[in-house]
């Protein structure tokens, strides 16, 4: 394969996965210029191993695998620094700074209080809802990308939940998406419609 077909193949697999893994590392990092920056240095790993990947069954899965490390290996140091600058009320931004983000983010209706509650969990517990629910990947996935097992992905997804259940009920929402949320147990069951 030429060299000219080759970028024309990068870049198309660019075009494809940039916007998933936008959203991911958002859902991750909570932090869109970080993600956008992270996205960018994932990509730039690709590229220079760009003839490997090309090769493998899911080029995008590789992609995401090293995102969500490059995600979580930073945590620390992206903690340490918003408490440096004393940004406890900070909310994430309600404008996209380009449109390719606004793109990404503008396909997921979500509710102020769920993103709030989203920002209280510890990253690698929103990399793990990430995955599982916005992604739509398995445990056994989750679990592969994370160089974790099952039963990690498993415990994590679970205190996640319980910790969104939790923050949610202590926010008063007048939104109905968000009461119902409130009100479905951990196996899926209206708690309301249960009872009748």
């Amino acid at each position: 394969m030429g060299r000219d077909q080759t970028r024309e193949e990068f870049e198309r697999f660019v075009a494809s996965s940039a916007g998933d893994l936008l959203w991911t590392c958002y859902m991750v990092v909570w932090d869109l210029p970080e993600a956008e920056d992270l996205v960018q240095e994932c990509l730039i790993q690709i590229a220079r191993r760009w003839p490997r990947v090309r090769s493998m069954e899911h080029p995008g899965a590789y992609a995401r695998r090293i995102l969500v490390n490059l995600a979580l290996d930073g945590a620390k140091r992206r903690r340490r620094h918003r408490s440096e600058l004393d940004l406890r009320d900070h909310l994430p931004a309600e404008e996209p700074h380009d449109e390719s983000a606004e793109a990404a983010l503008e396909t997921v209706e979500t509710t102020s209080g769920l993103i709030g509650a989203l920002g209280t969990l510890a990253p690698r517990q929103r990399a793990v809802l990430a995955l599982r629910y916005v992604d739509d990947l398995s445990e056994v996935q989750v679990a592969e990308i994370l160089s974790c097992s099952v039963g990690n992905v498993k415990s994590t997804s679970s205190r996640a939940l319980e910790r969104l259940r939790e923050v949610l009920d202590l926010v008063s929402v007048g939104d109905n998406d968000l009461d119902a949320f409130r009100t479905v147990d951990s196996r899926g069951v209206n708690q309301d419609e249960e009872g009748s």
